[in-house]
C-alpha cells in the first residue's frame, strides 16, 4: 500500500509516541505503553535480603513471583510515606516480569515523536541515564522513561 492511500490522521498516527504517565516524587515521567503489560496495585510485598536497595521486593501477581523496583530509590530520591503502596507497572523482559513502583499513574499522553528532546545537560547523571529525552507539556516536562535502565537491566545487558 503506498502513503497516497493513508489518510492524514494515519500518517500523524505513525508520528506519536503514547506513553503511560507517572509521577515519582514530583515529577512527569512517561513510560512507553508498548513496554507496559498492565497497571496493579502491589500487594504484600516481601523483602528479599542482601538484594540492591532498589529492590522493594517480590511480590505474587496472580500465580507469578514478580521482582518490584521502587523508582524514588532508582532515581535517588526520598521513600514514600509508610503505607503509601505507590502503583506498579508491570513489564515483562523475556521470562521476567518486573513491577515498576511508582508513586501514581496517570492517563495515557500521546505526543509527537519529532517534539522529544535530548535531556538537558545539567541533569543529575543518575537521572540522564535512565531518560530517553523530554516532552514539553503546558505546564511541565514529560521525561521519557528508559523502562530497562530504571529496572537495572541495561546496566546488566552492558556487563554480559
Amino acid at each position: 500500500m503506498s502513503d497516497e492511500y493513508l489518510t492524514e490522521s494515519e500518517l500523524n498516527a505513525e508520528d506519536m509516541n503514547e506513553y503511560v504517565s507517572v509521577r515519582i516524587g514530583n515529577q512527569l515521567f512517561g513510560a512507553p505503553v508498548l513496554e507496559i503489560r498492565e497497571v496493579f496495585t502491589p500487594q504484600s510485598v516481601t523483602s528479599v535480603p542482601m538484594a540492591p536497595a532498589e529492590v522493594a521486593g517480590l511480590l505474587n501477581l496472580r500465580g507469578r513471583i514478580v521482582t518490584a523496583i521502587d523508582a524514588r530509590r532508582r532515581l535517588g530520591l526520598p521513600p514514600r510515606d509508610a503505607g503509601d503502596k505507590g502503583m506498579a507497572l508491570g513489564v515483562e523482559r523475556g521470562s521476567e516480569i518486573f513491577g515498576l513502583i511508582v508513586d501514581s499513574v496517570g492517563e495515557v499522553l500521546r505526543r509527537p515523536s519529532a517534539e522529544l528532546e535530548p535531556v538537558p545537560a545539567h541533569v543529575d547523571p543518575n537521572w540522564r541515564s535512565m531518560v530517553k529525552g523530554v516532552h514539553r507539556l503546558d505546564k511541565e516536562l514529560l521525561a521519557v522513561l528508559d523502562v530497562s535502565a530504571v529496572l537495572g537491566l541495561a546496566d546488566t545487558a552492558k556487563a554480559a
